[in-house]
């Protein structure tokens, strides 16, 4: 029996080898008809803006429902009116709004309008963020990988457990009393 061992280098001269063998001489005429495949691995969608320049998503999260209006700028985020940074006074929830661009690695550039309702702060960040991301494959849809690989693009379904007759809240009973 012969020993059929192969390494890593073995494996690279095999496919240089093949590769060679499959691609026509530049002077082939023979195989000029051939078509050549040069898409790309996943299809591209197109962009999508109004006639403002604008790319339109909406997001959500818990009870919160956040409209996105997204545009070329200097970075400039308004909601119901009002800067970022009154709006949310927390730095912890202008970092979650501000997650799809250090993705995308576009900080800075592009300005956002949005509306927000319903829902506490918490909920209403996270409405706001989910918007963004589906804003930027919007106008961008080359960042749709990136920014769906980070998982921004999927609405958070998790809400909160109704109250149940019998009980105190969902899940919690009433104070037992022995006597």
């Amino acid at each position: 029996m012969s020993d059929n061992r192969q390494s890593l280098a073995d494996l690279g001269d095999l496919t240089q080898r093949a590769a060679a063998t499959a691609a026509p001489a530049v002077g082939d005429d023979a195989n000029a008809s051939a078509p050549i495949n040069l898409q790309p691995a996943a299809p591209l969608r197109e962009q999508e803006i109004d006639k403002l320049g604008r790319a339109y998503a909406t997001g959500r999260r818990k009870d919160a429902v956040a409209r996105v209006w997204l545009k070329p700028g200097s970075g400039k985020i308004t909601i119901n009116g009002r800067d970022q940074e009154v709006y949310f006074a927390r730095p912890s929830l202008r970092l979650v709004i501000n997650q799809p661009f250090g993705v995308a690695e576009r900080d800075g550039q592009y300005d956002v309008i949005c509306t927000v309702k319903g829902g506490g702060l918490s909920g209403q960040a996270g409405a706001v963020k989910h918007g963004i991301a589906q804003a930027l494959t919007r106008y961008e849809p080359t960042l749709r990988s990136p920014v769906k690989a980070a998982g921004f693009l999927t609405r958070d379904s998790r809400t909160v457990e109704r109250k149940k007759y019998g009980r105190a809240k969902a899940r919690r009973s009433f104070q037992f009393s022995k006597r």
